[in-house]
């Protein structure tokens, strides 16, 4: 696996690939890698010649400072298991080659109700530099395959709707999210969680799978309120259980409004905020 620090070091080296006909899967992430993030990597080993994979903690993104002081970084670490899985070339930038001073790359399109609901309530203005990030990327790598887990669905719905408006050839490619035995969406936060709240977390899928099974008769009014209840009588702090069309986000009240539909939950464990999303009916179109 080639190491780049520098953008240009790893143009010149994607170029000379794609000159010999190879083709490019890119994953981009924030470190703290896990089984999910490698999934990314297996899949786009699957389905191209070349994994390429971004670590790259986005200052843009992160609203609370000490959020983003917080956040792990094990670089050496990232680097054995992304060898391990097959990657065939890692990105470790520093902040002034993704973002060179004096160019502004901030993203400015229309999300419309996209980045507004849900994460968008909580963490004002983390989807334009999420967006921005992903796209800054993208023209780096210039792939034919992005592939972003599940579980940040609200994310990768935006992502999908800015490749859509840029009219980019580039396929977005959803994995499904990467759980533990014990039904927990695999994080780089759970590695903060207290053993309390570690122990405590697995009710956020177990309110997720109930309401898959609820929707089927009830409404969504009643499925999100036990969820809620659920949620915080296990010690955790939900901030939202929305159940949603899977494409527009907006609020489905019942199964037969929408072909596509998602309940997304965000709950504090402790001090560690944790997202899951789970499909309650179809499929991504």
């Amino acid at each position: 696996m080639l190491v780049f620090k520098k953008v240009a070091d790893l143009q010149h080296w994607l170029n000379a690939e794609r000159r010999a006909g190879k083709t490019v899967g890119f994953a981009p992430t924030m470190g703290a890698l896990h089984e999910g993030h490698l999934s990314l990597v297996h899949a786009a080993k699957q389905e191209c010649d070349l994994a390429v994979v971004s670590i790259f903690v986005n200052p843009t993104q992160f609203n609370d400072p000490k959020d983003l002081e917080k956040y792990p970084r094990m670089p050496e670490v990232d680097a054995a298991l992304l060898m391990q899985a097959g990657c065939d070339a890692l990105l470790m930038p520093p902040v002034e080659e993704v973002y060179p001073p004096g160019l502004e790359l901030t993203v400015r399109l229309d999300f419309r109700q996209l980045d507004q609901v849900m994460e968008g309530v909580f963490r004002p203005g983390h989807f334009i530099g999420m967006a921005t990030v992903v796209k800054r990327l993208l023209d780096i790598v210039a792939p034919q395959r992005l592939y972003m887990g599940q579980k940040d669905f609200q994310q990768l719905s935006i992502v999908r709707d800015m490749l859509d408006q840029l009219r980019s050839p580039i396929q977005l490619v959803m994995c499904p999210t990467t759980r533990e035995a014990d039904g927990l969406a695999m994080s780089s936060r759970n590695l903060r969680l207290t053993p309390a709240m570690r122990a405590a977390a697995p009710v956020i899928y177990r309110s997720l799978l109930e309401a898959q099974a609820d929707f089927v008769q009830e409404n969504a009014t009643t499925v999100q309120a036990r969820a809620l209840e659920k949620l915080a009588a296990a010690g955790l702090r939900p901030e939202y259980f929305d159940i949603v069309d899977g494409i527009s986000l907006l609020p489905v009240a019942q199964g037969a409004d929408a072909d596509f539909v998602v309940a997304c939950v965000a709950a504090w464990a402790g001090e560690v905020r944790l997202i899951d999303n789970l499909v309650l009916k179809g499929a991504p179109g």
